[in-house]
Order: C-alpha cells, then sequence, then structure tokens
C-alpha cells in the first residue's frame, strides 16, 4: 500500500476543490477548499524529495499547461499526468517528463469504451505508460464511469469483467469516488471493498478521505494493494486531519511501499 500525492491544478494553480461542483457552466462555482500559494513545481520538489513517486498532476480544465510543465519539469520521470490527454499529446506530455499518461474521456465514445482508440493508444505509448482513469458515481447501485470533468455519466460501471478487459492495455487503475471527492466526509467504503476482491493490476483511491482510519479502512478492504491519494484533508493543502509528513514517512520508510 502507498501513499500517492497529487498535484491539481485549476485555472493554472494548485487547488483542492469537491469534485461535484466542476461544470462547464460559468454560472455554477467550483467549490475551492484550498488555493495554493506556492507553485505547483514546489509539491513537486516536496515529493521528490520524499520519494513519494506514482503520483499525479490532474488539469481540471483548460489554462493548466503552463503549470502542468512545471509541475512535471521538477521532477521528470517522477509524476503521471492526467486531463485532457488524447493520442495526438500523450507523447508530447511524456516528452515533458510525465511517468504516464492518465486518461478517460478519450477513450469513450456514444457512453462505451472504443477499444479501438484504447489499442491505438497503447500501440502509440506502450501499455506501461498508460494509466486509466474509471473514476465513478453511484446510481442505481452501481459504480458508473464519469467522464468530462466528472460530469458525463458513461453506460460503463465498475465490474471485475471490465477491469480484467481493460488491463490489456494499462499497467494500473486511478478511481475517484467523485461523490465523496474534495467533501473530507469519509471514504466510499462499498467501492474500496469493491476494488479489494480484485486481483489484478495496481489501483489508486481517491475520494474522502479525512482520518488515518479512513487509510486503515482502504488497507483493509483492500488487502494492502490498494494504493490512496489524499488531497483537502492533508495540511500542505490547508487541512486540519491528516500530516503530509507522517504520510511519507509511514507509507514509504516503513516500507509499506509496492
Amino acid at each position: 500500500m502507498r501513499f500517492r500525492p497529487c498535484i491539481d491544478l485549476h485555472e493554472g494553480v494548485v487547488k483542492q476543490i469537491v469534485g461535484s461542483s466542476l461544470s462547464d457552466t460559468k454560472s455554477t462555482p467550483v467549490k475551492t477548499n484550498f488555493q495554493a500559494e506556492k507553485p505547483p513545481e514546489w509539491f513537486s520538489q516536496l515529493y521528490k524529495k520524499d520519494q513519494l513517486d506514482g503520483g499525479h498532476v490532474i488539469m481540471l480544465g483548460p489554462g493548466n499547461t503552463n503549470a502542468a510543465q512545471k509541475a512535471l519539469g521538477a521532477w521528470p520521470g517522477g509524476l503521471q499526468i492526467g486531463g485532457g490527454i488524447t493520442i495526438e499529446n500523450a507523447k508530447d506530455w511524456l516528452d515533458s517528463g510525465a511517468s504516464a499518461v492518465i486518461v478517460t474521456s478519450w477513450v469513450f465514445h456514444d457512453g462505451i469504451i472504443d477499444e479501438n482508440r484504447l489499442n491505438r493508444l497503447t500501440q502509440s505509448i506502450g501499455k506501461k505508460k498508460l494509466v486509466l482513469d474509471l473514476s465513478c458515481r453511484l446510481a442505481n447501485k452501481r459504480y458508473m464511469i464519469v467522464t468530462n470533468r466528472w460530469q458525463t455519466f458513461t453506460n460503463e460501471s465498475i465490474s471485475y469483467s471490465l477491469l480484467d478487459r481493460l488491463s490489456h492495455y494499462c499497467d494500473e487503475f486511478l478511481i475517484h469516488a467523485v461523490d465523496v471527492e474534495g467533501k473530507m466526509s469519509g471514504i466510499e467504503t462499498g467501492l474500496v471493498s469493491l476494488l479489494g476482491k480484485w486481483a489484478g493490476l495496481p489501483v489508486t483511491y481517491a475520494g474522502g478521505i479525512r482520518s488515518l482510519e479512513d487509510i486503515e479502512t482502504i488497507e483493509h478492504l483492500g488487502s494492502g494493494q490498494i494504493d490512496f491519494t489524499v488531497g483537502s484533508a492533508l495540511d500542505i493543502f490547508g487541512g486540519k486531519f491528516l500530516k503530509y509528513s507522517e504520510l511519507a514517512r509511514r507509507y514509504v520508510s516503513s516500507g509499506n511501499a509496492r
């Protein structure tokens, strides 16, 4: 079990936001929990110092390209990149220093996964360089995958058969529980339990983490195989519930890294 750090970018600034508040309409304001005064590269350098590789930079909407390039440039090969990634720009982001690209929306068409696109992308950059983001929301007792900055429901739900099928194309999965993302209200235990019963590629869970007890629950339900990322509850993002230094020490130095 590993602590995977994050750098979430919104309008070129490191922020922590409530995921479900993202919208393409300016009339609906994004709910922001934290806005950093420090530049994105400061966070990259911190993660590099603590050897927390495998984290991710997520571009939440337009206006984040320069900030993302600076974050990757501060630690070449140390961080993944996601947000608006397509086959046209994936190689450019890898050349900019990303260890892998994280893709969601581009591989969907009419609400279902386009395996032709997936196959082309894997052939273009290699399986080892691709992370699939299967962030989801609960609907009709199923965890439905959402795209377009978590605004659009697809027809695909998280299932063992889907994970098995997609494992042929990528190296790992990143899964945000969107309904609790940024709310610090506790984790989506149903989703964690579902993922914990699947024995396959590495999975990173994000969403709702508030305490060490939440992280220990992830470890228990995931049999120590599910990695995690923490945002708004972390002190470096203005949070009051979890200390970055403690997580970095506990989930790297203690030998818990996979």
